[in-house]
């Protein structure tokens, strides 16, 4: 499980500076999560989309992290339509589909996604180390940034103790099936990855105190800021009020 897959590039996105990133990835993404019509978060998904050509990412890569996230708002397909208040679109036994229902659920489908390709293109083609360093400067208190960088950087690590656990599972003969036995499995599974999680948690600590660790992020290089950083956050800027203008005063 690699987490910093898309940070592996020499693209325009890629050599930002991250500072700019996060200054305008977060109004961003809140400008389009609080739309409250349909061309709004329509035109962020396209910025999001062309943003993740920009930055030379392979849909490929893309695919399968996009099928896990429309595989939750498929849900809402199901049981927007029925339970929002509207113009009855069609009745299925005692239960209405309206308009308003699915114009909804569409809403919060390129929500989602705008969001989740901008925070690829713009987030994920940093590595982790760089974000942390951003947040310093942020004068973002340094047990949240160690918090952070410490649950991205070490999640691979929990998923490969993981994967060990379940193939001892199935070097063992266990066939997971809705039974009591199957439970207790797993609950055992939950059990000891969460004590070999801590185990390693410890060791980690005693060999950042052997290295002189003080509870500080330290900082050994710094960033500069260059013309495309500027370029890039005022781009951004003027993208984030004209897509809430769009969604305020809607053409059509």
């Amino acid at each position: 499980m690699h987490l910093e897959e898309f940070a592996e590039g020499n693209s325009f996105l890629h050599r930002l500076d991250p500072r700019v990133k996060l200054i305008t990835f977060i109004p961003y993404v809140f400008t389009i999560a609080l739309m409250r019509d349909i061309n709004g978060p329509l035109a962020g998904l396209f910025i999001s989309a062309s943003m993740i050509t920009f930055a030379g990412i392979s849909f490929r890569k893309l695919l399968g992290r996009l099928v896990v996230i429309n595989t939750f708002i498929f849900m809402l397909w199901i049981f927007l339509p029925v339970s929002y208040p509207g113009q009855p679109v069609f009745s299925i036994f005692s239960l209405t589909a309206t308009r308003e229902g699915f114009l909804y659920a569409l809403s919060i489908t390129l929500k989602a996604n705008a969001i989740f390709l901008a925070t690829i293109a713009i987030l994920g083609t940093s590595e982790v180390n760089s974000l942390a360093h951003a947040l310093v400067h942020f004068k973002i208190p340094d047990k949240l940034v160690y918090l952070f960088f410490f649950f991205y950087r070490y999640i691979s690590v929990l998923h490969e103790e993981y994967g060990r656990l379940k193939n001892a599972m199935a070097i063992r003969s266990f066939r997971p099936g809705t039974n009591i036995h199957t439970y207790r499995t797993y609950g055992y599974l939950v059990g000891m990855l969460l004590v070999r999680s801590y185990e390693r948690s410890q060791r980690i600590y005693k060999a950042m105190l052997c290295r002189g660790s003080n509870g500080k992020f330290h900082i050994m290089s710094h960033f500069k800021l260059k013309k495309g950083d500027i370029l890039f956050g005022l781009i951004m800027t003027m993208i984030t009020f004209m897509i809430w203008l769009v969604d305020r005063y809607p053409i059509f």
